[in-house]
């Protein structure tokens, strides 16, 4: 069974490594959606994997700390590509959530990244 929580926070950034002509290397924000699954058996007892809850519990400290910040001065966030984020999330969220399957990242309605925890890399 999979479970799935949505979470959004908005931020600057900047990605330095582009070519200066490059629209993403100028200074920009998005509404940053966060995508957290776990993954793992139903309980038979309580009939669900785990509690949303415990999910928001977990991932409100990452929440305040991208949330209105310029994420290049995130410590670990100074190239803040989709990928990198994904990356930094779940190196942080992971220690808390053992069932943790997924983070996806979207800075647009349209471009999202699917990071799949270390056998993905």
């Amino acid at each position: 069974m999979e479970l799935r929580k949505t979470f959004q926070f908005e931020a600057a950034h900047l990605l330095p490594h582009l070519p200066a002509d490059h629209k993403c290397r100028r200074l920009h924000g998005h509404s940053f959606q966060v995508e957290v699954v776990v993954d793992g058996p139903c309980d038979p007892t309580f009939g669900w994997v785990m509690d949303y809850a415990e999910i928001s519990k977990a991932f409100k400290p990452i929440w305040e700390r991208l949330d209105h910040h310029y994420l290049n001065e995130v410590e670990g966030l100074d190239n803040p590509t989709s990928e990198n984020v994904a990356l930094w999330i779940w190196e942080r969220l992971s220690p808390t959530l053992p069932l943790l399957k997924e983070i996806v990242v979207a800075e647009t309605c349209t471009a999202r990244c699917v990071y799949r925890g270390p056998s993905s890399a």
